[in-house]
């Protein structure tokens, strides 16, 4: 059986209506051509990077990037279909240099039904299908135009949950010691994910409310760009970080400005998880450096019966001078229906957490 799905976001009109005319579109088509032309003389192929996805029972949400890279790299491990380039990431400088396929046409295979998506012109694919999928995990196949399979985990959430998670990344579960102006430029050209060092209690605090809320879906959401979500999932993944989808951003130009907004970002995912899920309350877990709590206060003005508490990790001095300094703002005052609780780690967010009664009393003394 085969459907076609739109494009996650619409391709320019054939009469030029919608031609970039910012000068950082012209100067990111210019960049992007002479990647293109440089990875297609060196044989370079259509290659998905794929990424964690959700969904209900009736629909899942696919995401992944669509690059041009080398097929020598692309060799089968231990003999299977997941390929090295897919598995580890496209690792520092070449996050940077890879060449994005605008407008990839993609095929998507879920319980053996085919569905057709189209990237943007970014190279990602973020595109809704109808899908009906048992609660849990599930793997979905993807396949390039130039027939390159990736493998895609799905976590599907189950009817009637009414509690998750959603947490920021940097500064939140994982710490770069990297002023806040570098850290993109960290990102792109260095990163390297035994370079940065996970939050003391962070890890066993989320995997706690996994374990007491099995159904309870966990979203890492950061204003971190879709190359460098590999290294960010082994990350998660060394420090035994729940598995849960990221969901990150494009930083690439808009019509009328350099650079996507991250904290809008942040406000449009949240909002749409509201749309998604609208009987789960979430636990918001973010830090007060510069905006989390302004965005958290936001949403939870506008969706009051979507939050269950807001946790804000406090950053020591060094981090907060690192961030750019603390938020000065006292948003919950905004939200006098919305438990708000500040804590350095997870320790200290576990203990209050028990207090309202959202993860166990037990947890404050986890050898017991």
């Amino acid at each position: 059986m085969s459907s076609s799905t739109q494009p996650s976001r619409p391709e320019p009109d054939n009469d030029g209506v919608n031609e970039p005319t910012h000068l950082g579109l012209r100067i990111d088509d210019a960049w992007h051509s002479l990647q293109t032309n440089v990875a297609l003389k060196r044989g370079h192929v259509e290659t998905i990077i794929p990424y964690t996805g959700y969904g209900s029972g009736s629909w899942i949400r696919v995401l992944a990037r669509v690059v041009l890279a080398d097929p020598e790299e692309m060799a089968p491990i231990s003999g299977g279909e997941v390929l090295k380039t897919i598995k580890e990431g496209i690792r520092g400088w070449r996050n940077f240099t890879s060449a994005p396929v605008r407008y990839a046409k993609v095929t998507v295979e879920v319980d053996g039904e085919t569905h057709h998506v189209t990237a943007d012109r970014g190279g990602i694919v973020d595109a809704r299908i109808d899908a009906h999928l048992a609660p849990g995990w599930h793997t979905i196949r993807l396949r390039s135009a130039d027939d390159i399979l990736a493998e895609s985990p799905v976590r599907i959430v189950e009817s009637g949950i009414t509690f998750g998670v959603v947490s920021d990344i940097d500064d939140t579960v994982m710490v770069t010691a990297l002023p806040r102006p570098f850290l993109a430029a960290w990102n792109t050209f260095v990163l390297d994910e035994h370079a940065r060092a996970a939050t003391p209690g962070m890890a066993v605090l989320l995997e706690r409310i996994t374990q007491e809320a099995p159904g309870a879906p966990v979203l890492y959401l950061s204003t971190g760009a879709w190359n460098v979500a590999p290294a960010l999932t082994r990350f998660l993944s060394r420090n035994l970080y729940p598995a849960g989808p990221k969901l990150l951003t494009d930083w690439g130009p808009t019509p009328d400005r350099w650079f996507r907004s991250g904290p809008e970002h942040k406000r449009n995912s949240l909002k749409r998880l509201a749309a998604e899920f609208p009987e789960i309350k979430w636990l918001l877990i973010g830090d007060n450096g510069q905006h989390d709590e302004e965005i958290y206060a936001d949403f939870a003005e506008q969706y009051p019966q979507n939050v269950r508490a807001i946790a804000i990790r406090q950053l020591t001095m060094g981090e907060a001078v690192l961030a750019g300094g603390r938020s000065k703002a006292k948003p919950s005052s905004r939200t006098p229906n919305v438990e708000w609780i500040y804590a350095p780690d997870g320790a200290g967010m576990s203990a209050q957490l028990a207090d309202l009664g959202i993860i166990d009393q037990s947890f404050q003394n986890p050898a017991g």
